[in-house]
């Protein structure tokens, strides 16, 4: 059915762009250990169907999300947060940017290319951090700027002042605010 729909065109959103973000990613530690944030994908996902539903051509950039990417829309597979910032660039110029993406904040600077064994002494590996990419604000500060950019933020504490704050940090036109404090979300 979504096949068809595409192929007929029409809808509100049809000869427009959008850039959907989904997933989490996955920053290594070695080849076998990342981190990351907790995602199913099944938001982005949800939101790129719909706006195919409405007409849009969606490229839909995920990280190694459990949801499956929905059918009728470009996919960009990505694994971490510097490879989703290429990806959304390469997409731009877009009409609008839906960035649900559970983009990690950091990634391991000294990341192994080895796996790293239990040292005997029982002392953990020290890990250095780095800052990942903003995704969001790249795209709600770049040029290209989509007309319309909306941004997430999972936050379990003061979820209307963070998710405030984010906003006019990032720069987005709309912010979406989830409670994903234990037992909610």
């Amino acid at each position: 059915l979504a096949a068809i729909g595409v192929a007929l065109g029409g809808g509100p959103l049809a000869g427009r762009h959008v850039i959907v973000t989904s997933g989490p990613t996955h920053e290594p530690i070695d080849p076998v250990r990342y981190i990351a944030n907790r995602s199913s994908g099944a938001q982005g996902a949800a939101i790129a169907a719909s706006l195919r539903d409405l007409g849009a051509r969606v490229t839909f950039v995920t990280g190694p999300a459990v949801v499956p990417a929905p059918s009728g829309v470009v996919v960009v597979a990505v694994e971490t947060a510097a490879e989703m910032a290429t990806a959304v660039e390469a997409a731009l110029p877009a009409d609008a940017a839906v960035m649900a993406a559970a983009v990690a904040d950091w990634r391991v600077a000294n990341a192994s290319v080895h796996k790293m064994k239990k040292d005997p002494s029982g002392k953990a590996p020290a890990l250095e951090f780095a800052e990942n990419p903003d995704v969001l604000a790249l795209v709600a500060k770049g040029n290209p700027r989509p007309r319309l950019v909306i941004g997430f933020a999972a936050e379990t504490s003061d979820v209307v002042a963070h998710a405030t704050a984010k906003r006019a940090r990032k720069g987005c036109d709309w912010i979406v605010a989830n409670d994903v404090s234990p037992g909610t979300g």
